[in-house]
């Protein structure tokens, strides 16, 4: 379809004579189908007037006017087509209404101050000692290195720079605590481990940490 003309001034498409179905029968028949899958109008006409709002069928019509994005002769019916989903989008999620599993226990050795918890991307600092399940300590940085003073270690939480069950856990704690926590394997080094840190393939990790500061 080369060109067409605008069925609606916007006054009338703002008022009540003209419906969602008419509108989304309009832009099924008149987009081109690249056009309708950017505005996820494509499929049966029943479901789109039933799932799409009529503003966001407004948007749609004028976009198809400016951009000129009409449907050719050749395409396709709007009721067949489909977006390509990505691979992570198509794997099966079972129970996926069922809450996620906590794979950590944290218990509190000393309470901090305040009710403030650090939210995703504030940056905090982080006294902590990691262990096995043996007791072997594979990471420190409480101890003085000479005559320099212990440094906290500094990131931004919640943006996967730790392990999992760090970031879950530092964001329920407030400034100043200090707690021992127990990460299973899904929520540390899995099953791959982390050789060059001495961690084994699914290993349980146990850690006292303490949030120094949250910024």
């Amino acid at each position: 379809m080369a060109s067409i003309e605008q069925k609606w001034t916007a006054e009338e498409l703002a008022g009540d004579s003209v419906s969602k179905k008419d509108l989304a029968a309009f832009l099924q028949e008149s987009g081109s189908n690249e056009f309708l899958l950017k505005h996820k109008l494509n499929g049966k006409l029943p479901n789109v007037v039933k799932t799409t709002k009529k503003p966001h069928l407004i948007s749609a019509y004028t976009d198809l006017f400016a951009t000129q994005q009409f449907r050719s002769a050749d395409e396709a019916s709007a009721t067949s087509i489909k977006q390509d989903k990505p691979i992570a989008a198509v794997e099966s999620k079972p129970d996926s209404d069922k809450p996620e599993e906590i794979k950590y226990n944290k218990v509190v050795l000393k309470k901090g101050t305040g009710d403030r918890c650090p939210a995703k991307g504030d940056r905090v600092s982080v006294f902590y000692t990691g262990m096995l399940e043996d007791g072997t300590v594979f990471d420190d940085n409480t101890e003085h290195k000479g005559r320099k003073p212990p440094t906290p270690l500094v990131f931004k939480v919640g943006t996967g720079r730790v392990i999992r069950g760090w970031d879950e856990c530092l964001m329920t704690m407030v400034r100043g605590e200090k707690v021992k926590l127990t990460i299973k394997p899904e929520w540390a080094y899995g099953q791959r481990g982390h050789e060059a840190g001495g961690i084994p393939p699914n290993a349980t990790l146990t850690f006292t940490v303490q949030l120094v500061d949250i910024a």
